[in-house]
């Protein structure tokens, strides 16, 4: 591009100092009465920049740039101008220049300016004086100086040695007071409907996107005292339209300059209400930025809704087309995901034939049935994912794969099955199409009839091939990022379940993983056995003040069948006794069922909410495991909604998942019941009390779910006055080493009360083992028999084969071995075991161990004999139970890891004779 200069001409450097010298000149001719010889002096309000590569698509990302800048500074009036004079600009850096442009907006109190700057800083300066030839305005590039000067109010160019710059500057158009916007005069019949009154909510939302503000037309229309809500999060009364894994949340809206659409409130009684809503970001004095929400009934939506801009054709495009039917049907930009370019389609179409409501199906992937998908006045939250057949049904719903108009729906009841009870009269369908395929069906319905001729569906039909392939193209974007999705789930899903052998944790991410993600709210029923009726055994709901409601109802519903048959059915019964709860509630509250109301008043909110929170469609998946049902999950929306059909595969591939989960930790518990049971019947009963002696046991096992391990303790009367101790360990852990124990507990107490001596009983016992032939374990033991006596003292003969020794501690804190030792069991036939005998003072402690306690390990370092004995030194005064329990914290001190050997602790102390 080339534009004349006047040599010798310096105006003043508009930038900051320190940037690169440059010189700015202006055009002369016509052209220069328009261009602003001053630098940039206004105080600037706001600024937004963007950069752009060197491609033709990046001309209409530049357009929608601007378009949205201003949109949200509120300069709707001059984004025309700017659009199209951005569109030239850039049209000549990236594609006549070839290179990136740099687009910035600034906004000040005058208007706004816009620059536009390249890389391409050459230019041809012609003689002084000489006619400047701006060129031919039919022609494909160079126009964007002669625009400049068409619609700018002030406008120039400035280079430097790495850039040209063009910059405009448009002033907001004066304009009367009122003159916003205007209509032509209507008559009454033609008028939006409104109530009496219409209210008008405004709620604004602080940076968190906490509700800082909450009007008297708020608590009308939804029912809460501003008390109630403030401080709360938006999202939590919102009910928005989301699809898992696409679409744009509510937080996200919240926080763009400008929206403006529709969604759901939930109300107090736990109704959710749709409603219009405009949002505006705005920002305080101290620059704290926060949302102003305004909102009416869906129904009232002319009174926020903006007029709908008609997209203008760019006639400044590099390529020189017309604009594109898809962007001029649904505007540009077009949104970039499905949800919003489905709900701006059907928006589009209702305007566009002056409908009173819209819709539009698609058809799911083996296009037997259709699926809403986007209405608008309708009750979308009732419709969502509803689905109908496509073939089939009273009125033969296969028209949707050709155009069809019905002029009065009341003299052909059920033809459209979406807008039974909607109030609509006439209605034109036409369908999608994709390569000769059914993808969708788009209508457009008013409540009076004969509103629409073969020449509104053609109309329709146009628009809708016009959006078909971007609506597949976007269909199944969607689907791919919910496949993946789903996967990722399912992985998450299988982890967390396999993570678990309880069952009330099962039970517990079973309902965790489905709410909210894939319900509102959830329930699973267990079956014990065949013979069994189900059982509910786990309620969820992601407002956990309704878990008891959904409780108790469900607790008065008889519960589903457990069928086998895979998949989701649909479950009527809580819906149907929410339902007939609420009545009853409502009912009493105005006193209609006799007697006195005030005992009833207080439990309609919580019967109504709960009736309101059960009362959407609900679905039954069996949970299969080994062929058998264990269970069922039942699964719940709110009032009026319904699942989506990828939503409920989803739910049986966990169904499945969690089922095989379940029925692992059913059997691990009875598995670990029985063990336990078992391993319970071979510890000793309880220890009996020894006069003139204290005795304490301290016993653990290793292994998780172990009671019972290698090493073993008894202590039992053999005859009056007489009592026998035994503390052994058998080789290894685990079953194999306590089926050992258990044939040493009871021949010890067998044999020693035959009357025979201690080593005779072990010799026996020894040969007992060795019989076991294969399943034999070698045995250390250490067994002795117990006398107290008249002086305080107690009389102990003991024998210890193959045990680590028992330690004797005397009052003066001295600590010697008890016994001596002799070959382990097991091993030999024959042994040549003989007793010693010991005799404990008053005061004296004689502590018994397995090795457990004297091979505790850290790293190379070992308890041992010695360390076990400095301990017992400092247990000098101690009763039994103290002795036992400082050197187990000693032992478990001794290093960081848990043990892994069993252990065994037997301290026996004779206090001696008390005298009054």
């Amino acid at each position: 591009m080339t534009t004349g200069l006047i040599p010798g001409e310096q105006p003043p450097d508009p930038r900051p100092t320190g940037a690169l010298p440059h010189q700015r000149h202006e055009p002369v001719g016509q052209a220069a009465l328009h261009v602003d010889n001053r630098s940039r002096s206004s105080v600037i309000t706001a600024r937004a920049a963007a950069s752009f590569e060197p491609l033709g698509r990046s001309v209409a990302s530049a357009r929608s740039f601007v378009r949205d800048t201003l949109q949200g500074w509120g300069f709707a009036d001059i984004i025309d101008d700017a659009v199209v004079l951005t569109s030239e600009l850039v049209t000549n850096a990236v594609v006549h220049a070839g290179t990136a442009a740099d687009v910035l907006c600034l906004r000040s109190e005058e208007g706004v300016r816009i620059e536009v700057a390249d890389r391409y800083p050459e230019r041809e300066i012609p003689l002084q004086g000489s006619p400047v030839n701006m060129g031919s305005p039919d022609r494909e590039g160079g126009r964007g100086l002669q625009l400049c000067a068409a619609l700018a109010g002030r406008w120039g160019v400035e280079y430097t040695p790495t850039q040209k710059q063009v910059w405009f500057q448009l002033a907001l158009p004066g304009r009367p007071v009122g003159a916003r916007a205007a209509g032509p005069m209507l008559p009454a019949d033609l008028l939006p409907l409104a109530d009496g009154r219409v209210r008008v909510a405004v709620v604004q939302i602080d940076r968190i996107g906490a509700i800082t503000a909450w009007n008297e037309d708020a608590e009308e229309l939804f029912g809460y005292a501003a008390e109630q809500v403030t401080g709360k999060p938006l999202t939590d009364l919102a009910a928005w339209p989301h699809t898992p894994g696409t679409g744009t949340g509510i937080a996200d809206a919240l926080r763009l300059s400008r929206w403006e659409g529709s969604y759901g409130i939930r109300g107090a009684n736990g109704r959710v209400s749709s409603v219009y809503a405009s949002h505006l970001r705005v920002r305080d004095t101290t620059g704290e930025p926060s949302t102003v929400c305004l909102l009416v009934r869906d129904h009232e939506r002319a009174v926020l809704q903006s007029p709908m801009r008609i997209p203008v054709t760019d006639t400044g495009t590099a390529e020189g087309q017309n604009a594109d039917p898809f962007e001029v049907f649904i505007g540009s930009p077009a949104p970039d995901d499905l949800d919003g370019l489905l709900q701006r389609t059907v928006e589009r179409a209702r305007d566009m034939l002056d409908g009173d409501s819209a819709f539009l199906l698609l058809a799911t992937d083996d296009e037997t049935e259709l699926e809403v998908r986007a209405s608008t006045g309708l009750p979308s939250a009732r419709q969502r994912f509803a689905r109908v057949p496509v073939e089939g049904g009273p009125g033969r719903y296969g028209s949707a794969r050709m155009p069809a108009v019905h002029e009065d729906l009341s003299a052909v009841p059920g033809a459209v099955p979406l807008l039974s009870g909607t109030g609509m009269r006439s209605v034109v369908t036409v369908p999608l199409k994709v390569e000769g395929r059914l993808t969708g069906s788009l209508g457009v319905a008013a409540e009076g009839p004969g509103r629409y001729s073969n020449e509104e569906a053609l109309r329709l039909q146009f628009a809708a091939d016009r959006i078909a392939l971007a609506v597949e193209s976007a269909r199944l974007g969607e689907l791919e990022r919910l496949r993946r999705g789903s996967l990722s789930f399912l992985v998450e899903a299988s982890d967390l379940l396999a993570g678990t052998l309880d069952r009330d944790q099962t039970l517990a991410l079973m309902a965790q993983m489905t709410v909210p993600t894939l319900a509102t709210w959830c329930a699973v029923y267990t079956i014990a056995d065949q013979a069994s009726e189900p059982y509910l055994s786990y309620v969820l709901h992601e407002d956990e003040e309704l878990i008891d409601g959904i409780k108790s109802l469900l607790s008065k519903v008889p519960p589903p069948d457990p069928v086998p048959t895979p998949g989701a059915r649909v479950w009527r019964a809580p819906g149907e006794a929410a339902h007939r709860a609420a009545l009853r509630s409502s009912m009493r509250s105005l006193g209609l069922s006799g007697g006195p109301t005030h005992q009833f008043s207080s439990n309609i909110g919580p019967t109504l909410a709960t009736a309101s929170a059960v009362g959407g469609e609900t679905v039954v998946l069996p949970l299969v495991a080994r062929n058998r049902v264990i269970g069922m999950l039942t699964l719940g929306k709110p009032t009026d909604e319904h699942f989506r059909q990828e939503i409920l595969e989803l739910a049986e591939d966990l169904s499945r998942r969690a089922a095989l989960a379940l029925d692992n930790a059913r059997l691990y518990s009875e598995r670990t019941a029985i063990s336990q049971a078992l391993q319970r019947s071979l510890l000793p009963p309880e220890l009996p009390e020894i006069e003139g002696v204290e005795v304490e046991v301290i016993y653990r096992a290793a292994g998780e779910g172990n009671e019972v391990g290698g090493d073993f303790y008894d202590l039992f009367p053999i005859r009056d006055g007489a009592y026998g101790f035994a503390i052994g360990d058998v080789c290894g852990t685990g079953p194999n080493a306590a089926a050992v124990t258990g044939l040493a507990r009871h021949a010890l107490r067998l044999l020693a009360r035959e009357g025979l001596s201690g080593p005779a009983v072990l010799e026996r016992l020894n040969s007992a083992i060795l019989d076991e032939g294969a399943r034999s374990r070698f045995l250390t033991l250490l067994y002795g028999e117990l006398w107290p006596q008249a002086d305080g003292s107690a009389l102990l003969k003991v024998v210890c084969a193959g045990h680590p020794l028992p330690l004797r501690l005397r009052q003066d804190g001295t600590v010697e071995p008890a016994a001596e030792p002799q070959p382990l069991l097991g091993v030999m036939e024959d042994l040549e075991l003989y007793e010693q005998t010991v005799t404990l003072d008053p005061g004296d402690v004689l502590l018994c161990v397995t090795d457990g306690v004297t091979e505790r390990r850290e790293g190379t370092r070992m308890l041992g004999d010695d360390g076990l004995s400095d301990v017992l030194t400092t247990c000098t005064g101690l009763t039994a139970g103290a002795v036992a329990a400082r050197i187990m914290r000693a032992v478990e001190r001794f290093a960081s890891d848990a043990p892994s050997d069993d252990m065994a602790i037997l301290a026996m102390r004779v206090p001696g004779l008390h005298k009054d």
